[in-house]
């Protein structure tokens, strides 16, 4: 059985390195241009090559992601964009458009390309045209059962990458035209204003003006928003398909997501790896996964086409359990105290849970906290204050400080 690469998402490069510290075996991210996350903080070419670098050095690979569907101007552009990701030694491109495609293939040999799940490959026929052009891998559409992609995996020589965590879109492998026409951001060139989360009643043709809630709630019904995706309970059933790359969405999200979601399913994978017999999932898995903001989890199409049970029809909100407070910058072992950042309000009283790369979560009651000079404070109240926090254990370095919501 394939082990498959544990692939995460890098919205910038303070969550490239935190992915990588928590145990990913690879990255993408997006440059400064023709990504399909325009909002998200992204790089500059010369954090492309320095996050390269920090990656390489602990045998981690970096993608780029390229998969706007071009218009000329793009395609006059790339090829300049292009050679400086060549220069700066990324491991590929993910694109989706045939012409962008093209153009890597003919004029960047070096650089290998992923194809995007934006080009909704959901056949072995469909894959195979695209690894008979030269591409490296293909990202599955998500609309994919199980056994859809057992059968890709036996009639195709090429990588295969599926998702395996993170949001679903109501439209196919992304092809939304809804941001464009209600708001002219263009999904399928970055700029998704996720309309789909927005409220929606039904309004009949000869009556203007009167609102029918679709359900018994006042603010419309969220029609299109679909649950998050996680396969972490599905483990065994998923390695079974022998695919190259597990894949988890959310370059918008933040490092407390990247770092939970990627030390969860590296956990998983590592334990099932060292022995597909005896392997047992631990809820704790679980647990923390739910601790980061998400909508209500399921399989998506894996098991069969979803019906209304994978959509939220009531709310366009997340679940939000816990709060990400602050991030361990170093631990002083001669005087029991972790020099914390501060990335949410942090009170002396508060309870509060530590996880790291590779510690476990344990919890602490704050009972004093002191600022960076060694005063007592009651409180850190400003964006990224450094505060020490006394702990009767010690604490990694990048651990996690949450607070379960009060």
């Amino acid at each position: 059985m394939k082990r498959p690469e544990l692939l995460a998402p890098a919205g910038d490069p303070e969550k490239l390195q935190m992915a990588v510290r928590y145990g990913a075996d690879a990255v993408y991210l997006a440059g400064p241009s023709f990504g399909l996350r325009a909002f998200a903080s992204n790089f500059t070419l010369a954090e492309i090559k320095a996050g390269v670098e920090f990656a390489h050095q602990r045998r981690v690979k970096v993608y780029v992601t390229v998969n706007i569907f071009a218009h000329n101007p793009d395609v006059r552009e790339l090829p300049a964009y292009l050679a400086s990701l060549a220069e700066s030694n990324v491991d590929g491109i993910i694109a989706a458009d045939p012409g962008v495609v093209d153009l890597i293939l003919q004029k960047f040999p070096s650089l290998p390309v992923h194809l995007s799940t934006q080009a909704n490959t959901t056949n072995y026929a469909s894959a195979n045209f695209w690894f008979r052009q030269g591409v490296k891998r293909i990202v599955l559409a998500r609309e994919l059962s199980i056994a859809e992609i057992s059968e890709m995996r036996a009639q195709t020589q090429g990588e295969l990458e599926i998702f395996v965590h993170g949001a679903m879109c109501m439209s196919y492998s992304g092809r939304c035209l809804l941001s464009n026409y209600m708001t002219g951001r263009d999904a399928n060139r970055g700029e998704c204003a996720q309309p789909c989360r927005w409220g929606y009643a039904l309004v009949e043709e000869k009556r203007p003006g009167q609102y029918f809630a679709i359900e018994e709630d006042a603010r419309g019904t969220y029609v299109f928003n679909s649950y998050d995706l996680s396969l972490l309970e599905h483990l065994p059933q998923v390695a079974a398909l022998n695919v190259d790359s597990f894949k988890i969405e959310g370059r918008m999200k933040g490092i407390n997501y990247v770092a939970t979601v990627v030390k969860a399913y590296r956990q998983a994978l590592d334990r099932y790896f060292a022995n597909p017999q005896t392997y047992m999932f631990d809820q704790e898995w679980a647990a923390e996964i739910g601790k980061v903001s998400h909508r209500e989890y399921s399989t998506g199409f894996l098991f069969g086409r979803p019906g209304a049970e994978a959509q939220n029809l009531l709310t366009s909100g997340y679940r939000r359990d816990f709060d990400f407070v602050g991030l361990v910058l170093a631990y002083d072992q001669a005087r029991g105290m972790a020099l914390v950042e501060q990335r949410n309000k942090i009170s002396a009283g508060d309870v509060l849970e530590l996880t790291g790369p590779t510690q476990a979560s344990f919890a602490v009651t704050a009972h004093q906290l002191y600022d960076a000079t060694m005063q007592a404070i009651d409180t850190a109240p400003h964006a990224q204050q450094k505060i020490w926090l006394p702990l009767e254990r010690a604490a990694e370095v990048y651990s996690l400080v949450r607070r379960e919501k009060r």
